[in-house]
């Protein structure tokens, strides 16, 4: 499987790692941390120098509860930190992690590839037809409600059947608008118990019946944490654990804080092939 990025073709035989930069004062791990621009840029050399293919730029906090963000505010966050990536390292894949059609927009205009969006197209009428024209590849992940009442929708019968059949339509939908180029994202920690995150995961290899790239995101997050009593800044070694576990069943993106830990994961699993 390939992805095309700024015209190359990104070969997915070989997992790759998206670094995750965000320009929030309230995620749930680092939020404030990388909102300057310099902080944004020495964020991004080391992601960089550290082997990510790809660095997922997003000032929407879609942690649980977390507060609304209106439009302009979400695009005086994402856009000064894309262009001066982009600047800085004109190379760099940058992916936008947005629901908003106009942010999608604007930030391929300044130099974004590709979409990352957490409603897979449903927070935003106008999504699937502006990726579709936009001619760039797009993350749909699994959620139900928003950011803010997504923990209210737990209730699932069947939680793996119900999420492929989710994506079923939405890959459906997204070829419909001429859309390429999809990634499928689970969603782990949207809208999930911990116990249905960790189904999902035991069942991850599901997903190739999909033929289509999945994208595993659990880094730092509170499947890790809160199975091992203890908290976002102890959670790196879990992490890694469950990254494992992901690439054994055929992730092809591990969105990550940690891109070093996250490719050495990738090179050693890699030699058991």
């Amino acid at each position: 499987m390939t992805l095309n990025c700024k015209g190359t073709l990104i070969d997915l035989t070989i997992p790759r790692v998206m670094g995750i930069i965000n320009v929030t004062p309230d995620s749930f791990y680092d939020g404030g941390i990388t909102q300057a621009e310099q902080n944004i840029l020495s964020q991004a050399e080391k992601m960089l120098s550290h082997g990510a293919t790809f660095l997922d730029i997003g000032g929407y906090s879609s942690r649980p509860g977390a507060a609304e963000v209106s439009q302009t505010e979400e695009l005086d966050r994402v856009l000064p930190a894309i262009k001066a990536i982009n600047k800085a390292f004109p190379n760099a894949l940058l992916s936008v992690d947005t629901f908003r059609s106009k942010v999608a927009m604007a930030a391929v205009d300044a130099g974004a590839c590709i979409i990352n969006d957490i409603t897979a197209g449903k927070g935003d009428v106008q999504m699937l037809s502006i990726a579709g024209s936009l001619k760039v590849p797009f993350v749909a992940m699994h959620m139900r409600g928003t950011p803010q009442t997504m923990m209210q929708h737990m209730d699932y019968s069947n939680i793996t059947k119900e999420v492929l059949f989710y994506f079923s339509e939405r890959l459906a939908e997204a070829r419909r608008h001429g859309i390429n180029d999809c990634i499928v994202d689970p969603g782990f920690g949207f809208s999930k118990t911990r116990e249905q995150n960790f189904e999902l995961l035991n069942k991850l290899e599901l997903f190739k019946q999909l033929d289509t790239p999945y994208l595993v995101g659990i880094s730092r997050k509170s499947m890790i944490y809160k199975t091992l009593e203890s908290n976002p800044h102890e959670a790196l070694n879990g992490t890694t654990a469950l990254h494992s576990v992901a690439l054994l069943k055929g992730a092809s993106i591990l969105r990550v804080h940690d891109v070093k830990e996250a490719v050495e994961c990738v090179q050693l699993l890699q030699n058991l092939k």
